[in-house]
């Protein structure tokens, strides 16, 4: 049985601590008052006893909590005071410097909480430790100085949720789509470098993955681009191959046609494809960003972005190749494929390619084979964007289809309609289009709505109140995010505000006027919907009792985010959370403050936004269909999911789900298996087991290896793929979830 200290190393549970401490407390009171040595082992015994009930590793301050109400049980007030003054001096000298021991831990990699803070970053790597080192003292110095009070401990008692602390110290915004096509066109600056625009489609594959890594280094969140920004790169290098190959020939004394000429040409246009893709996948999945791991980017690959003819026919084999790489996948150190994280893959499905008599249906064919073996492509539906992302003077159906940034967060649609008066100063402005890429997320508060109703007794009037008390603190946060970032002047990430892959402004200018009007938004994150109907009604929001009481609650946080828009002209919109750790921290803070209560806080995580419970059995479409409906509720960004089993011989029913997913909801993907035991071979499904101290392990079914640095794998953590494996909570959350199809 294990505890958690303050600097995150987890150590095994001693007793005697608790026994010394209470003794010290009890010297320092008058003989009369003091407990007996009996009543001081009986508190020891009773907090080893409920360390060994919780399904989880407690801390520290967990810990004393339950030392000192077990003193006041006893009626022991004197001892108690003296107990709760030195925990208070205690904290204090800690409270004067709170990163050290953190840091040092750290360092040492004892620190379980980092360890398994982030699913794509490994804690032990010299860069990521340099990133976390950084981090804490961000953190450290958000905490003490730059957040209000009450902020701040709303936030560490999990009411709700400050994202992205430790890069708060740093004027850094969110997430982006990068207007690759401005940089690529018209060149860019990497680095004090210039870059023309390029001659082939390889190079231009090449500057994309320095930009990436670039744009990584200066954000904190997700970025995408699109392939219909590198598409028209494939025509450059064709002309270049037609010369090429005419003057071979020439050379060479061989007459040849215009056909045969062509059809040499092509054959090295695909070549040409294969080593572009290739410098995509492996550059990205091999980049090191200053934030210690690959760049989170997602690629997003919509035909119709292009005009019909020869530009689409070229994107649709940059697509082709870009599936076949990912479904092969990469080595990983003994040489064997595995199913690697990044980059995300979004598909857009559309008339053109959704059914069996489709001009690109070989695409989807080949997509769902993909997905069945590597989890990606995700889809998205071109029929119920264009339903639901209306630019101004946009009819429902007649709408705008673009990329998510990241893994969910969605712009709102451009309200502008002439393309913001390219307020970015991008030079491929076209005021006859809706302006997408350029633009980017300011931050992210996320409100715990399990806390909501848990602190509101069931009593439903009290909710509304409370819920509406805790919405004018995430705004007050929200607005620190905002303010924070105005004053940025554009020098401080020049690839971003200076060199086209948000805007072209000048040096020394503010990007103040991009943090308004709609060009920017600014995300209200939700968790726990579900708990929070469970508490309130008894029942799940699958329920059509409860339904009623979830929707309008999305209603209400709607309504709030219209009321701070029109007030203040900035774009709040309502996010689907995808809790990582944060879902771990939720229910611990739960715990602490409500007790166990059943379905609502017995477990070591809460469930993401709106999505279904993982224990709930559904089938895929009864899920995908339900969820849809609170998905068009969250516009500010959310993904929805169905757990499938190994699909590789049934290519069929993927099909048959993304057919779903065309006519029903617009952003979902399918969660399959993909993992790796490198000591015995087995690359069937590595399972979750519990170990003597009742700690979550991966363990190997074939030959039993739970040593994760000699397994591989990979799991849908919140929309996209992690490979370094997670918290207890977010481990707890994988085990339990149930097969939807």
């Amino acid at each position: 049985m294990n505890i958690i200290k303050r600097s995150g190393e987890e150590v095994e549970f001693d007793i005697s601590k608790i026994i010394v401490a209470v003794q010290k407390a009890n010297r320092e009171v008058p003989e009369q008052e003091r407990l007996s040595e009996e009543q001081i082992q009986a508190v020891g015994s009773f907090v080893e006893e409920q360390a060994r009930k919780t399904t989880r590793a407690l801390s520290v301050e967990e810990i004393q909590d339950l030392v000192e109400d077990q003193i006041m049980k006893d009626q022991a007030f004197s001892v108690a005071r003296k107990y709760i003054t030195y925990r208070y001096k205690r904290a204090l000298v800690r409270k004067s410097n709170t990163t050290d021991q953190r840091i040092l831990s750290l360092l040492e990699s004892n620190n379980e909480e980092v360890k398994q803070e982030n699913s794509n970053k490994n804690p032990t790597v010299s860069s990521v430790q340099r990133d976390y080192m950084a981090g804490e003292v961000s953190k450290d110095i958000t905490k003490r100085f730059l957040l209000p009070d009450d902020i701040v401990e709303a936030h560490e008692q999990g009411i709700i949720h400050f994202h992205d602390a430790d890069y708060f110290a740093q004027h850094m915004h969110n997430c982006c789509l990068v207007n690759l096509e401005d940089m690529l066109q018209n060149g860019t600056v990497i680095s004090g470098t210039l870059i023309e625009k390029p001659h082939s489609f390889s190079t231009a594959c090449n500057i994309a993955t320095q930009a990436i890594a670039q744009i990584a280094s200066s954000q904190y969140g997700g970025q995408s681009i699109t392939l219909s920004h590198l598409a028209p790169f494939v025509q450059v290098s064709r002309e270049k191959f037609i010369r090429e190959v005419r003057e071979d020939f020439r050379e060479s004394g061989i007459t040849a046609t215009d056909e045969e000429v062509r059809k040499v040409a092509e054959m090295r246009v695909r070549e040409e494809i294969k080593r572009g893709v290739q410098t995509i996948q492996y550059q990205v999945i091999t980049l090191m960003t200053t934030n210690g791991q690959a760049p989170f980017v997602t690629v997003f690959m919509y035909l119709d972005e292009v005009p019909d003819g020869q530009t689409r026919s070229d994107l649709a084999l940059v697509i082709e190749e870009v599936l076949r790489q990912r479904m092969q996948g990469v080595k990983n150190e003994k040489g064997v494929w595995i199913t690697p994280a990044f980059p995300k893959l979004i598909y857009v499905l559309e008339e053109d390619n959704i059914h069996p008599d489709s001009r690109y249906w070989y695409l989807t064919k080949l997509a769902a084979e993909c997905t069945a073996k590597r989890m990606v492509p995700d889809y998205i539906s071109e029929k119920k964007m264009r339903e639901y992302k209306l630019s101004k003077g946009e009819t429902e159906g007649n709408g705008d289809v673009y990329p998510c940034m990241g893994c969910r967060s969605f712009l709102t649609p451009d309200r502008s309609g002439n393309g913001y008066d390219n307020v970015a100063g991008a030079l491929d402005y076209d005021p006859s289009k809706p302006k997408y890429y350029g633009r980017f997320n300011q931050g992210v508060v996320t409100i715990n709505l399990v806390d909501v109703a848990c602190s509101s007794e069931r009593d439903m009037d009290r909710f509304w109140e409370i819920l509406d008390e805790r919405l004018e603190l995430c705004h007050k946060a929200l607005r620190c995010r905002h303010e924070r970032l105005l004053g940025t002047p554009s020098d401080v990430a020049p690839i971003l505000w200076q060199y086209g892959a948000l805007a072209r402004l000048k040096k020394g200018e503010k990007i103040d006027k991009l943090l308004y009007g709609g060009y920017s938004t600014i995300s209200l994150g939700y968790a726990g919907l579900y708990e929070m109907c469970k508490y309130m009604t008894g029942k799940s929001h699958t329920d059509p009792a409860a339904k009623p009481f979830a929707l309008a609650v999305m209603k209400r946080l709607n309504d709030a985010c219209a009321k701070w828009k029109a007030a203040e002209n900035i774009d709040y919109s309502i996010y689907g959370t995808p809790l990582e750790s944060t879902t771990y921290k939720f229910a611990k803070c739960l715990q602490k403050r409500f007790g166990i209560i059943k379905d609502v806080t017995d477990h070591n995580y809460i469930t993401n936004s709106y999505h279904v419970n993982v224990r709930e059995h559904i089938d895929a479409f009864s899920k995908l269909k339900f969820e849809s409906e609170f998905q068009k509720l969250s516009p500010g960004g959310a993904v929805s999911y169905v757990e499938v089993p190994n699909l590789q011989n049934n290519i069929e029913a993927v099909l048959s789900v993304m057919q779903f997913i065309y006519d029903n909801i617009m952003y979902a993907e399918l969660n399959t298996k993909s993992d790796y035991c490198q000591v015995c071979g087995y690359d069937g499904q590595i399972q979750i087991v519990t170990d003597k101290n009742g700690k979550l392990v991966w363990e190997c079914p074939n030959c039993g290896n739970r040593d994760q640095s000699k397994m591989n794998v990979a799991r849908r953590t919140c929309g996209y793929i992690g490979t370094q494996f997670w918290n207890q909570g977010r481990t707890q959350e994988i085990k339990d979830r149930v097969m939807h199809l």
